[in-house]
């Protein structure tokens, strides 16, 4: 992609790329608020996202490193970093905002961040864009793609100790409160319970509605954590205090705090088995 003039208040397209639409919102938001934004466009995955950059060519995209399929750095390769307009990634894990990232592309935000990070990176990238700066940022998306690249050497100042792997369980959720997009540690919620196509998300005794269903959050969290004790329910492990039986099977659970919650009686068993009472 070649070079183009950009001026500070030149008007700037923007494609947002996130496999999550509570993390697309959030970002969305974020940049319907600055002033000299020329159009906001979204892509989900990595396949939409290298279409998009190459039909519409936009001059910044904030995208997203883990995505199922092609991820981040996937899109980079295929485009190619000359090619590849000014570029913000976005990660949920703070291992992979290690040295590489403070050197690759414009900037990086780790997820959950705040507005003021939001809009510290984003006028890097207005101040690189209008400076012309991009064969600098392409050398630094090269340097990035050869450290994710274990045959290739890494560039002195990207080269830092293996991180840890990533945890394959979901640490945090993006819930909306008045129109904003907030993050939620899964840590942090009692217990989460079904309505209809959404969960509710039980967290000291507020709720906030996600858009998601019981099984894909059963699969989800640790189970070192939660359990799925009920069609409809699944609850924090390190918050139950008891087990209470009940006729014809089922049981129902006493919490910290003294919220009940059922279990069914096909889920009984795992409960007791967690808990030493069979073994």
């Amino acid at each position: 992609m070649p070079d183009s003039p950009v001026s500070p208040s030149a008007p700037l397209s923007v494609l947002v790329v996130d496999d999550e639409p509570l993390n697309r919102l959030r970002l969305q938001d974020l940049l319907q608020r600055e002033p000299g934004i020329a159009s906001i466009r979204t892509a989900n995955d990595g396949v939409a996202a290298i279409e998009a950059i190459r039909a519409e060519r936009p001059d910044l995209v904030f995208l997203d490193v883990q995505m199922p399929g092609k991820t981040g750095l996937d899109v980079v390769r295929e485009i190619g970093p000359d090619a590849m307009p000014a570029t913000i990634f976005v990660t949920a894990y703070d291992q992979y905002a290690v040295e590489a990232f403070a050197v690759a592309a414009v900037d990086y935000l780790v997820k959950p961040f705040d507005d003021e990070r939001f809009e510290e990176a984003f006028r890097r990238a207005r101040r690189a864009i209008a400076a012309q700066d991009m064969g600098r940022l392409r050398e630094r998306l090269l340097a990035i793609l050869q450290q994710g690249d274990s045959t290739a050497p890494l560039p002195a100042a990207a080269k830092t100790d293996t991180p840890a792997p990533a945890s394959p369980y979901l640490e945090r959720f993006a819930v909306e409160v008045r129109g904003a997009v907030r993050p939620v540690l899964a840590k942090q919620v009692d217990y989460i319970t079904a309505a209809g196509p959404y969960a509710e998300l039980h967290v000291a005794g507020r709720t906030s509605v996600i858009r998601e269903t019981m099984q894909t959050l059963e699969e989800r969290l640790d189970p070192q954590q939660f359990m799925r004790v009920h069609r409809s329910i699944i609850v924090r492990l390190d918050l139950v205090e008891a087990l209470e039986r009940e006729p014809g099977g089922d049981g129902v659970l006493v919490l910290k705090g003294g919220v009940r919650l059922r279990v069914s009686r096909t889920r009984r068993d795992a409960v007791e088995r967690w808990l030493g009472l069979i073994p």
